[in-house]
């Protein structure tokens, strides 16, 4: 008997749910928020969103999706992209107070690209990519160009699986680097950035990224991290990794009413409804390392597990909550009250990091200044530190001015990578690696010149000056003080934890931008002599055109009817006459 049209339908429905939920079943979400108190009665709130497919990283995987972002991977897609990195940042982080970030970002924007190593034209993709995510993200990332755009050799090494980048050779050439320190975060950004999410704003941790609240903060990042990962021990297939990131530093001096006690309603303005269901986990984890007889707090309510983590020879602990088995109603509003009530911003005992830096401006007047960094070696041990500078075509550097010195001593760099800028073409690109002696003080030190500008080149407000984007330095710590990074072969929060203790982990800051005043024209004087020439113009233009070009003329006008004029006018000669 031969089968009906009906079966044939309903066979061929079947297995399109199967192959359906097996695609579906590729990619995974998930969604961390992690808390930590800083010093000075700082609050650390970290979002961190994850989505893993397991998919090879090809131009036609991103045809179809499901919890990846559709959009996003057009564009990657589109201009042949293997690993990419952006964030737009407002404020600067403290790292000497702070500590370590678990994502590190400069003040302004910063986008750095690996290339596949069969792109043809990475410079025309470059100027493409940064229009395209200009578009997406809302931001001025269209002012990236070959002006402000580097190809570090040392410094940004792929994160992701290294086998895919030419059979394990790197070439430096497929790197594109950039920064815009004058870029400012906004909402038109924090909008289609949460629109990237599987389940935007309606439900889940990214309800809680509440515009009114998060813009009043000390310190704001947002990150996009998309790279190759190893799918399983033996790398021998790859996956795809995406990250969306946020970073903020309340003060509880604002949110907690000048008292040290917070509440995810004081720095969100509000509860939390439920997780996301398209999410495999969804976790908010407390660091409560530093809750010490001194520095004591209650969690309301108890946390469901206490996590204790051993990393690099530091303990910590961690209360850990799982959104996904509490209830949507009523709202879950997780607090902390201190015991003994306190309204002094303290803030925990932070030890000082083993390493951080500090970067600032010398000189006087508008010919010549310098750059001075700071680098602090605060470990018992010898750290080699890679240093880079991106610094634009407009301050020329003197290369022969580099002077590097070490508690009074002078240090010759290991490595050293330069290349000189050229004007409205080409940044100034320095790469250093350095040796820094135990429990030392390293400045780093080069002069530049200012120059004159072409008045068109100078923005609106020409006398705020100009921006200088930060200094990257890259070094491998022996212990992990103050670190909170997750692992490069880890992909969520929970994999730092009792992840072991490595050969190094590794510690990338950014400094302080900075600001310089260029040699500014007066911007005022044409407009005061625009003013003046046209009111001159103006008043000497009308009279004398009314001069040169009219006739008096009597019209109309009787004979008797002038005569009378004519008295009128010289009546006194009349009545002298008549005397």
């Amino acid at each position: 008997m031969r089968p009906t049209s009906a079966f044939y339908v309903v066979y061929l429905f079947v297995n399109c749910l199967k192959f359906g939920f097996s695609e579906f079943n590729k990619d995974r979400f998930h969604e961390e928020l992690l808390i930590k108190p800083l010093l000075g009665g700082r609050i650390y709130s970290y979002f961190q969103f994850t989505t893993i497919w397991d998919e090879e990283f090809k131009s036609e995987s991103f045809h179809h999706c499901h919890l990846f972002p559709r959009a996003l991977g057009e564009v990657v897609a589109r201009h042949n992209v293997r690993e990419l990195h952006i964030s737009l940042t407002q404020g600067t982080w403290r790292h000497e107070k702070w500590g370590y970030p678990v994502v590190d970002a400069p003040p302004g924007a910063e986008l750095w690209v690996w290339f596949k190593d069969d792109t043809k034209d990475v410079d025309s993709e470059w100027k493409h990519l940064t229009g395209a995510l200009s578009g997406l993200l809302c931001a001025s990332l269209n002012f990236i160009g070959g002006s402000n755009s580097l190809s570090p050799e040392m410094s940004f090494t792929p994160s992701g699986r290294v086998e895919d980048y030419g059979n394990g050779k790197l070439n430096s050439s497929y790197l594109k680097y950039a920064t815009l320190p004058r870029e400012v975060v906004c909402t038109e950004n924090l909008t289609p950035w949460k629109k990237l999410l599987p389940c935007d704003t309606k439900i889940g941790l990214s309800t809680l990224l509440n515009a009114g609240y998060i813009y009043n903060t000390n310190y704001l990042s947002l990150g996009i991290h998309l790279k190759p990962i190893c799918r399983d021990e033996e790398c021998s297939t790859s996956s795809i990794e995406l990250k969306q990131t946020v970073s903020l530093v309340y003060d509880t001096a604002i949110v907690g009413n000048g008292c040290q006690n917070w509440s995810l309603r004081s720095l969100f303005g509000r509860g939390l409804e439920g997780h996301c269901p398209l999410a495999s986990s969804s976790m908010i984890y407390v660091d409560i390392s530093q809750n010490t007889s001194s520095f004591a707090f209650r969690l309301d309510p108890p946390p469901d597990n206490i996590i204790t983590t051993l990393r690099g020879g530091q303990i910590g602990q961690l209360a850990a909550y799982d959104i996904s088995q509490m209830p949507s109603y009523p709202l879950f509003n997780l607090a902390a009250h201190h015991i003994p009530p306190s309204c002094v911003n303290l803030g925990v005992n932070i030890p000082p990091p083993l390493f951080h830096a500090s970067r600032y401006i010398i000189g006087y007047g508008q010919e010549r200044g310098g750059i001075v960094t700071r680098v602090y070696n605060n470990h018992r041990q010898e750290l080699e530190v890679l240093y880079f500078e991106n610094i634009p075509w407009f301050l020329p550097v003197y290369m022969h001015s580099l002077h590097i010195t070490s508690n009074g001593k002078s240090i010759e760099p290991l490595k050293k990578r330069y290349k000189p800028g050229v004007e409205r073409k080409r940044p100034y690109y320095l790469e250093i690696l350095l040796k820094l002696p135990p429990r030392s003080v390293t400045e780093i030190s080069f002069n530049f010149d200012y120059i004159f500008l072409k008045w068109q080149e100078y923005p609106p407000d020409a006398n705020h000056g100009f921006y200088v984007g930060s200094a990257v330095l890259t070094t491998y710590l022996p212990y992990a003080r103050n670190y909170t990074a997750s692992p490069m072969d880890g992909s969520l929060i929970a994999s730092s934890f009792n992840n072991g203790s490595k050969h190094g982990y590794i510690v990338q800051l950014r400094t302080e931008v900075l600001l310089v005043s260029l040699p500014t024209p007066d911007f005022s004087m044409p407009y005061n002599v625009i003013c003046l020439a046209c009111t001159v113009v103006a008043l000497a233009f009308g009279p004398l055109h009314n001069i040169t070009t009219k006739r008096l003329m009597l019209t109309n006008i009787q004979k008797r009817g002038a005569l009378d004029w004519i008295r009128s006018k010289f009546w006194w000669k009349a009545k002298v006459k008549s005397d």
